[in-house]
């Protein structure tokens, strides 16, 4: 007696149009937030590689020029001139390339770099800000950092425009495939007048970032008042 052949599985579902197109472009964005991301961070070392150290040059050049020159005092007074010239450009030329990729990830790593701008965030805005994260160094990729440090900034420009808070607790921990960053203060929460829920793009650009990878950004009432901004990313398995 011959087996019967197992019946085939059937297909998935196929999505609504509209859900088809919500997704598609969902996932364009995530990669072009990427690529816009590697292309800041290649125009940023541009400008320290190049620029930056011919800057640096012209003004090692100024110097020993003025070193040379004889004591009259207008030459002198032009040098001057130059020379704060010269330090005008290097400053804006810094804080070009920072605006353009902050390379804190670069250099202090993800922890770090999650730490610092926490700290930040407390001394410019007068907020107490307590920090939780792993003693060890976050274990994932560069875009997953990139997603946790913006939605971070983010989740903390939200709190000093709209939350009228006076504490925020930062949270990051490590399960065996995935990791979560969690930001809550202790402020008027989603009611209230607060409208950080609504019409944030900033927000709105870390969720799609988010679901690009795989994750989520939830942002919720927290159970004992003010509001809770959460970022679980998957984390791959060969990391």
């Amino acid at each position: 007696m011959s087996a019967h052949p197992a019946p085939a599985s059937p297909p998935p579902p196929a999505l609504h149009p509209a859900a088809q197109r919500n997704a598609e472009l969902s996932d364009l964005l995530g990669h072009l937030h990427n690529c816009w991301d590697n292309e800041r961070r290649s125009l940023s070392r541009q400008l320290h590689d190049s620029l930056g150290s011919t800057l640096t040059a012209l003004t090692m050049h100024l110097g020993l020029l003025t070193q040379k020159m004889p004591p009259d005092p207008a030459l002198q007074d032009r040098a001057e001139q130059m020379k704060q010239l010269l330090l005008q450009v290097v400053e804006t030329n810094r804080q070009m390339q920072m605006r353009l990729w902050n390379d804190r990830l670069e250099f202090l790593g993800v922890r770090v770099a999650l730490c610092e701008a926490a700290e930040q965030f407390g001394e410019q805005q007068h907020i107490t800000v307590r920090c939780r994260l792993p003693e060890h160094e976050l274990q994932c990729p560069r875009s997953h950092s990139a997603v946790l440090l913006h939605a971070l900034e983010e989740g903390l420009r939200n709190i000093a425009m709209h939350a009228h808070a006076s504490a925020v607790d930062v949270q990051v921990s490590e399960a065996a495939h995935s990791i979560t960053l969690q930001l809550k203060d202790n402020g008027i929460g989603l009611g209230g007048g607060n409208d950080q829920s609504s019409g944030k793009f900033g927000l709105r650009t870390v969720r799609e970032r988010a679901a690009y990878l795989g994750g989520t950004l939830t942002l919720e009432q927290a159970v004992d008042g003010g509001t809770l901004l959460t970022v679980q990313l998957p984390v791959p398995a060969s990391r």
